[in-house]
């Protein structure tokens, strides 16, 4: 067969052979020969880049082609693996940090959508009233048709005060609607608390990031000073977009004595791995509901399958977003970065949850609560003409007596969380039975 590559052909061949052979990549012997078919199309691809080079109406800038042609192969394969620059490699970075400038929304995509998985609460994205599964179709007037979702990223972050505006289409609009938002500086506090009445502990985690486990064994010891005599606890997984494996993992040990966590098995032996629980002793011994909903992403799908198949859990809420995928990220020498899929993972019970989620043991749908609701105010005897005055006034409410008034008030507007602190309640009562 008479291939004809001219020099630059032969280095551009040269170049995805580099490419492929980078370290660290998990490939079988077979993956490196390229057969004739792969040839042609190296040969193929050749041609058109000199065509272009030669024919095209403007000049045009080699490396940006090959960067695009690296990326379009890249985006090709699933939502989740993506060829990074350099700028969005380090926004990637910024990231996992727990603080950068920004809206606060996990993206993904969905149907080769730039799709919310769900924005981080008390966010400027948040309180604009962005929701998961809204579709982001334009970023301040241009498309985000062809966007890869770190380039989405880079675009919507940016210094505090600086204002983007994302064009949204949901379900239930009628036409796309532009929502403008101030961008802030995104702290991001892992981990939030409170404590119920009838001694029930209530732990938010809003995703996985580097100080997740710190921010978590750090709530539990103040929450357990606080009421030393904790009844139940309710794991609130709800719109947590995921992050970090290792915190995810670390997460789930800090509740569990034995048993697998996680599991992940892709084409190759290095992407077999099984994570499993041990055993310090310090495991807290209280019944637990996870809230789960449609928001509940990858690392926090992987804390709730490995708490409810270890039978150390009950699940409340919706189906689960249903990411059950493992990517590995390797920096490339000029910067850039390779983000690929290598395996997916496993519950402890062996279900694969990719793109069908974990479902509830008790499915209980989410009724949002009309802030706009008429309070009905109710007429008392201190309302009547002409009443006869009390004999002294009532005291004022104590701080203690406040707060608690702030917790009923939360359960009338969450009817998930009110289930499961319910759930709870009810449990300690049939223990006694």
């Amino acid at each position: 067969m008479n291939i004809n590559f001219s020099k630059k052909g032969i280095l551009l061949l040269f170049f995805v052979f580099i490419l492929l052979a980078i370290p660290g990549f998990y490939c079988e012997k077979t993956a490196f020969s390229a057969d004739r078919e792969t040839y042609k199309s190296l040969r193929l691809f050749n041609e058109i880049l000199d065509m272009i080079e030669k024919n095209y109406v403007e000049e045009v800038d080699t490396k940006e082609i090959i960067d695009g042609a690296i990326k379009g192969m890249v985006k090709s394969l699933d939502p989740h693996s993506e060829y990074m620059s350099k700028e969005t490699y380090e926004d990637l970075q910024v990231g996992t940090k727990g603080e950068f400038g920004g809206l606060g929304i996990e993206i993904t995509m969905r149907d080769d959508i730039l799709t919310v998985v769900s924005p981080i609460e008390d966010t400027p994205a948040f309180v604009a009233g962005i929701k998961a599964g809204d579709q982001i179709i334009g970023i301040d007037g241009k498309t985000t048709k062809g966007l890869t979702i770190m380039d989405a990223v880079h675009k919507l972050r940016g210094k505090k005060g600086t204002t983007v505006t994302i064009t949204v289409m949901r379900e239930d609009f009628d036409k796309p609607k532009d929502f403008e938002i101030v961008r802030d500086i995104i702290k991001i506090k892992s981990v939030k608390y409170k404590i119920y009445p009838d001694k029930i502990g209530y732990i938010k985690l809003s995703n996985f990031q580097e100080t997740t486990l710190k921010e978590l064994n750090t709530t539990l010891k103040e929450m357990t000073e606080k009421e030393p005599q904790i009844q139940g606890l309710v794991l609130d997984l709800r719109n947590n977009p995921g992050g970090l494996l290792d915190q995810s993992v670390d997460v789930a040990d800090v509740f569990l004595k034995s048993g697998i966590i996680v599991s992940s098995k892709g084409r190759t032996k290095g992407t077999e791995k099984i994570y499993e629980a041990k055993d310090d002793g310090t495991e807290p011994e209280y019944p637990i509901v996870i809230l789960i909903n449609g928001g509940t992403a990858s690392a926090s799908e992987i804390v709730s399958g490995a708490l409810h198949d270890n039978g150390r859990a009950v699940l409340l809420g919706t189906q689960t977003f249903g990411k059950g995928s493992v990517q590995i990220l390797r920096p490339l020498k000029d910067g850039s970065a390779l983000k690929l899929t290598i395996a997916r993972y496993y519950t402890p019970k062996g279900r694969s949850i990719q793109a069908t989620g974990i479902a509830p043991d008790i499915p209980v749908e989410f009724i949002k609560h009309n802030n706009n609701d008429e309070k009905i105010e109710r007429l008392r005897e201190k309302d009547l003409q002409g009443h006869i005055e009390g004999e002294s006034e009532l005291p004022e409410e104590s701080e203690e007596e406040k707060e608690t008034d702030e917790l009923l008030e939360d359960l009338q507007k969450d009817n998930q969380l009110k289930s499961a602190i319910d759930i709870l309640k009810s449990w300690e009562i049939l223990k006694k039975m």
